[in-house]
């Protein structure tokens, strides 16, 4: 590693506090951070992947975890993303740190247990009080979004290829719980794309002939698929972010639909 970026780490190191009862976590992912956080955790995290905004050292990304950085933060802990590879995560851990490979892309539920997980792994006295909360929480958000069985598809489509998201993906399943009936059932993403069974937005809206296509983009997005403009169906577009990272940001991603359907 080079000495200008060593230097500011072992000076962030020293004046760090010591966490008493809290292990030293590093999160590789930003929705695992902000789920920490969400559980009052984030005093637990010492480090944090290059595409988290926290101003703390950067343990490289989700595929390719930086092991110099580790070994001078020396975690206890390291979550991450279920689709990194054992293998990869073993060469770069130090000695003594354990990992944990965290899904919550399936369904609500499955993000529900990514919280309690993270609560037992942070040693929270009550794991399943911060989960009975946020169960609450995003059930009285998704009945006041209102939906009345409306036929909807929800995409992305204002960056690079665009993709769609299927009644067994994490966000399908949030729109299903706001009351709508999401008419694309596949499992997981549909990437929309020459070779595929529906290549383009409109082969997809002609298929499933929706009343709302709710486009989601991200905070980066310069401008959405231009077959957006052509698709016979109301068009509501909505703040990615809200709804891309499974968990806590759903509660707001639901006070943004509910306002989005009654302007």
């Amino acid at each position: 590693m080079k000495l200008r970026f060593l230097l500011p780490l072992l000076a962030w190191l020293a004046a760090a506090p010591a966490l008493a009862a809290c292990p030293r976590i590093v999160s590789q992912s930003p929705y695992l951070t902000a789920a920490l956080e969400w559980l009052g955790q984030g005093r637990c995290i010492v480090g944090v992947s290059r595409y988290d905004k926290h101003d703390l050292p950067k343990t490289g990304g989700v595929m390719d975890p930086d092991a110099d950085v580790l070994a001078i933060l020396q975690p206890e802990l390291l979550v991450t993303v279920d689709w990194v590879r054992p293998e990869t995560l073993a060469q770069a851990l130090p000695q003594g740190t354990r990992s944990l490979r965290l899904g919550g892309f399936g369904s609500i539920a499955e993000s529900e247990q990514v919280l309690r997980t993270l609560a037992v792994a942070s040693r929270m006295s009550d794991a399943d009080a911060p989960v009975r909360r946020f169960r609450r929480a995003w059930q009285a958000a998704a009945r006041r979004v209102g939906g009345k069985g409306e036929r909807v598809l929800v995409l992305s489509a204002c960056s690079g290829e665009p993709y769609a998201f299927g009644r067994q993906h994490y966000i399908g399943d949030a729109f299903a719980r706001a009351g709508f009936e999401v008419v694309d059932h596949s499992a997981g993403v549909r990437h929309l794309r020459a070779g595929e069974e529906l290549a383009d937005i409109p082969a997809l809206v002609a298929r499933f002939k929706p009343d709302i296509v709710f486009s989601l983009s991200h905070e980066s997005s310069v401008a959405c698929n231009a077959a957006l403009g052509a698709v016979k169906a109301r068009i509501v577009s909505l703040r990615g972010e809200n709804f891309f990272h499974p968990g806590p940001p759903l509660l707001q991603g639901y006070r943004e639909l509910a306002a989005s359907l009654k302007s």
